[in-house]
């Protein structure tokens, strides 16, 4: 028998066993793929499955199919967890997306205000970030329950954050950590006058399009069972006063290999 001769259940179940990018150009093969790769059946696949669970934490509008909620979840963040965490999808696989917000993250003197400052900024899609006003030890630490990711998927972790009219950063070593114990560190500098290149050896970060600046800060691979992946920005021993750093969080994303 011919595969368009199947029913449209058949091909909505085939579909519904590859990716959203495959199902999207099946669409385009005739009437009864295109009714098919549109189906909720396909598209309940796609989505995670405690995606009812997540997205109950925010208020969304009742989309008319599963493809318009997956790609709606897709193009925009929502916001979690009391505003501080942020949940997207991969357009192209389906997999989680987290950002930690800044709230959500332990910042050393965080809480003193001669150190820090919480604000607002319009950029952010939490409704604060941490703005540092000055300090000499620089620390800040997250924590991610790997559960809540998507199982079997190479993750790397960025930290994401602006700098306005910076004192004490330029070429200077920061230490980045992302592992299981906390221990497997790397420097970078958050000098982001080189854009997207590589100056004395450290690598330094890129332009976001929501226009924040991010920088990896490691990788992992998510196996799917219970763990805490442990991230942390440090510069603590250079000794020298830092400020106009401004920090919105740090994001969990697939990695893929160039």
């Amino acid at each position: 028998m011919e595969f368009q001769g199947l029913p449209e259940g058949c091909i909505a179940l085939i579909l519904s066993r590859t990716t959203p990018v495959d199902a999207c150009r099946f669409s385009l093969v005739s009437k009864l793929f295109n009714s098919a790769a549109g189906s909720d059946a396909v598209w309940e696949c796609f989505l995670p499955s405690d995606y009812l669970s997540i997205i109950s934490e925010c208020s969304l509008p009742n989309y008319p199919s599963k493809k318009a909620l997956y790609l709606a979840l897709a193009d925009h963040p929502v916001i979690i967890d009391e505003g501080k965490k942020s949940f997207q999808l991969e357009k192209k696989s389906g997999k989680k997306c987290y950002m930690l917000a800044a709230r959500a993250l332990s910042i050393v003197w965080g809480d003193t205000e001669q150190y820090w400052n919480w604000t607002t900024d319009p950029d952010s899609r939490f409704p604060e970030v941490a703005g540092l006003i000055d300090v000499c030890w620089l620390e800040i630490r997250g924590v991610f329950n790997t559960l809540t990711l998507s199982p079997d998927t190479h993750y790397a972790a960025y930290f994401v954050f602006k700098m306005i009219n910076p004192s004490g950063f330029r070429n200077r070593r920061v230490e980045v950590s992302v592992d299981f114990n906390g221990d497997d560190t790397k420097n970078v500098c958050l000098d982001g006058s080189s854009n997207g290149t590589r100056v004395a050896g450290l690598q330094r970060p890129s332009l976001r399009s929501d226009g924040w600046l991010e920088i990896e800060m490691g990788d992992f691979f998510n196996v799917g069972l219970e763990d805490e992946v442990q991230m942390s920005v440090k510069e603590v021993k250079g000794g020298n006063w830092k400020s106009g750093l401004f920090v919105e969080g740090i994001e969990v994303r697939p990695k893929y290999e160039n």
